[in-house]
């Protein structure tokens, strides 16, 4: 049971996604590394808790198109905030030899400025996921 939260608090971000198991394969051991527990199964989807927060992928039957674009009206990425840098490396690590692509892999860690340190992934289906180190 979850005590009561903040008003503004997200409740849950659900992305549609062209393939399922691709889906679990990549956001799952990425997520559970996050400190995310599994959460509810379906045929077609799948979800993963933290706190009161809740992340879903599901392969919807009223997709209307075969793939994400980042780059198109929509979600373009979604961020996910790290401890301490230790942390942070490791999950990159863990992240690209699950299948997650390092973008701008010339400016890691700092694509985002010298004053960040972050590393921003993409999976085979074109969904960003940012890690964003927030120790001070």
């Amino acid at each position: 049971m979850i005590g009561p939260v903040a008003t503004g608090t997200l409740h849950h971000v659900e992305l549609w996604v062209p393939d399922i198991g691709r889906a679990v394969a990549s956001f799952g051991p990425l997520l559970g590394s996050l400190g995310y527990v599994p959460f509810q199964s379906w045929e077609g989807g799948r979800s993963w808790r933290l706190g009161a927060t809740y992340l879903v992928v599901e392969e919807s039957p009223a997709l209307s198109a075969d793939a994400h674009d980042r780059l198109r009206p929509g979600l373009n990425h979604l961020a996910f905030h790290v401890a301490a840098r230790p942390e942070f490396d490791r999950l990159v690590e863990e992240a690209v030899r699950g299948g997650w692509r390092l973008l701008f892999p010339d400016r890691h860690p700092h694509a985002g400025g010298e004053q960040t340190c972050a590393a921003y992934l993409e999976n085979a289906d074109g969904f960003e996921v940012e890690l964003v180190v927030t120790e001070s």
